[in-house]
This record gives C-alpha cells, sequence and structure tokens, in this order.
C-alpha cells in the first residue's frame, strides 16, 4: 500500500466509490479522499477497499487534486463487470423474458 494508490470501496455507505490513499495512518487505516466521487476525506480500514493497479502521483498528506482517473477506471474490466452486474440487479421480469426471447431466437437462427 502507498500513497497515492486508488481504491474502490468494497462495502458500506460509499460502496462503489473511487477514493485515493492521501495518508497511511497505521496498518489497518489510511486516510482516502475522493474528490471526483463525493467521498471526503476519512480514515477508512483497509478490509473496506480493494486496491487498483492506478496510482496517482502527489506529495503526501496532499491538498485535493482532481485527476481524471475516472475515465480510465471507466474503461478497465473491473469498472465494466461492476457496470454489468448493477444492470441486471435494476432488470425487470419482462425484461430478463426479453433477454431470453432473444438469447433463444439466436439459437435457431
Amino acid at each position: 500500500v502507498e500513497v497515492g494508490r486508488v481504491a474502490c470501496v468494497s462495502f458500506g455507505p460509499r460502496a462503489g466509490k473511487l477514493v485515493a490513499i492521501v495518508d497511511e495512518t497505521d496498518e489497518n487505516r489510511a486516510s482516502v479522499d475522493g474528490p471526483c466521487t463525493r467521498v471526503r476525506r476519512q480514515a477508512m480500514p483497509f478490509k473496506c477497499m480493494q486496491l487498483s493497479d492506478f496510482i496517482l502521483k502527489f506529495p503526501h498528506s496532499a491538498r485535493q487534486k482532481y485527476a481524471d482517473i475516472s475515465t480510465k477506471w471507466a474503461s478497465t474490466r473491473w469498472a465494466t463487470k461492476i457496470e454489468a452486474r448493477e444492470r441486471k440487479a435494476k432488470i425487470t421480469d419482462f425484461d430478463r423474458f426479453k433477454v431470453m426471447e432473444r438469447e433463444r431466437n439466436s439459437r435457431q437462427a
């Protein structure tokens, strides 16, 4: 874990939001900030977040700086899987039926 590492909050009220690690408090917690995702600077345990491969370059305990990480994040497979999971959860019964019919017709064609 290093300062500048981008993480995705895995559970809690801010689940699914991107945050950047600003300062490492101890071995279990870090100060995180997510100005683009409206997550205020706060201490968060490492078990509540999943680290990504993105690293932002800024000094230790720096002030907020907007980086265009959300577009890079949207193009990753991880983000597309999360988006597909959310889309599937919001689908209605009739929409599931239409998908089933479309798949069945494509197999027969």
